[in-house]
C-alpha cells in the first residue's frame, strides 16, 4: 500500500479505508459487528473503530447495539443516481398502498444493464417475510419485473443476449424463445407473475411505470413467499398490481393507456 505521506495521497487512502468498510456490507449480511468489520477489512483496530464512529456520524453508517447498517444517509445520496430522487418520493406513496391492500412486499425496479435494482421498498407487515432492500440487484431473466422490462425496454434485450443467463432453480428461463414468449403475454395482459424463477420459495407478480414521454421509468412489483401466496392468488393480485402501476405512471404525468 502507497504511503500515507503527502497531501496528496493521504486522502485518496482514506477513501480507500472508508471503501474497505463499505464492502463488508451486503445482502446476505447487512449487520455486520465492528469486529467482524476489522477482520474482513484487515485495517488496525483503532483506525477501523475511528473511521467507523466518523461514518455513523456523517450518516454513511448507522449503529443498532453493537451492530453497523449503512446509513440513511447514504441510500438518501445513491436513489438520485439510480433513479431520480423526484420518481422516488413520487412513487412510494402508491407502493405503500399496494403493500396495505395485498399485505406484501412492493418494489419499484430500474434496469441497468441485464439486471434490475431495487430503488424504492414499502415492505410486508407479515413476519414470514423474503427480504427485498433498497439496492438488491437481480438478473433480467429471472422474476416477473425482469419481464416487464423485456416487454417494455428494447434495449433490455440486447444487454441481456450480451450476459449470461444462469439458472437459479429448474424454473428460471434460459431460452431466449421463452423468454421472448413471456414477455409477450406481459405486455398483452399489463402485468406477469412468475414463481420459484430466481429462489425456489419466491414469487413475483410486477407491471410497468411510464413517465410523462410514455417510456418506462421502472418496474413496480411485489415479491413474497410462495408458501403464502400461489399461483391461484395471480388472477386477485395481477390487476392489483397493475392498477398500482397505473397510479404510479400519473403520478409521473403519463397520459397514455399502455406502453
Amino acid at each position: 500500500m502507497a504511503s500515507e505521506q503527502g497531501t496528496n495521497s493521504a486522502p485518496l487512502l482514506v477513501l480507500h479505508k472508508v471503501a474497505e468498510i463499505l464492502n463488508c456490507f451486503s445482502v446476505a449480511e447487512p449487520e455486520p459487528t465492528l469486529q467482524q468489520i476489522i477482520r474482513r477489512t484487515g485495517l488496525p483496530s483503532s483506525t477501523c473503530q475511528r473511521l467507523v464512529q466518523n461514518m455513523v456520524r456523517e450518516g454513511f453508517l448507522d449503529r443498532e447495539g453493537d451492530r453497523y447498517r449503512i446509513g440513511i444517509g447514504m441510500v438518501r445520496w445513491a436513489a438520485p443516481g439510480t433513479l431520480g430522487l423526484d420518481l422516488v418520493k413520487l412513487v412510494k406513496p402508491v407502493l405503500q398502498q399496494l403493500r396495505d391492500e395485498t399485505g406484501e412486499t412492493a418494489c419499484l425496479y430500474v434496469r441497468d444493464g441485464a439486471f434490475r435494482t431495487v430503488v424504492a421498498v414499502a415492505e410486508t407487515r407479515h413476519v414470514v417475510i423474503r427480504p427485498f432492500m433498497v439496492g438488491m440487484v437481480m438478473p433480467l431473466h429471472a422474476g416477473a419485473p425482469g419481464k416487464i422490462f423485456l416487454a417494455h425496454d428494447p434495449d433490455a434485450w440486447s444487454s441481456l443476449s450480451e450476459s449470461q443467463m444462469s439458472p437459479f432453480t429448474p424454473a428460471t428461463p434460459v431460452s431466449f424463445d421463452i423468454l421472448r414468449k413471456q414477455a409477450d403475454e406481459a405486455k398483452e395482459q399489463g402485468f406477469f407473475a412468475a414463481f420459484g424463477e430466481r429462489n425456489e420459495d419466491v414469487g413475483s407478480v410486477a407491471a410497468p411505470v411510464f413517465d410523462h414521454a410514455g417510456r418506462l421509468a421502472g418496474v413496480l412489483g411485489l415479491g413474497f413467499p410462495t408458501q403464502r401466496v400461489t399461483p391461484a392468488d395471480v388472477p386477485r393480485l395481477g390487476p392489483l398490481v397493475a392498477r398500482a402501476a397505473a397510479a404510479a405512471s400519473n403520478a409521473l404525468a403519463y397520459q397514455g393507456a399502455g406502453g
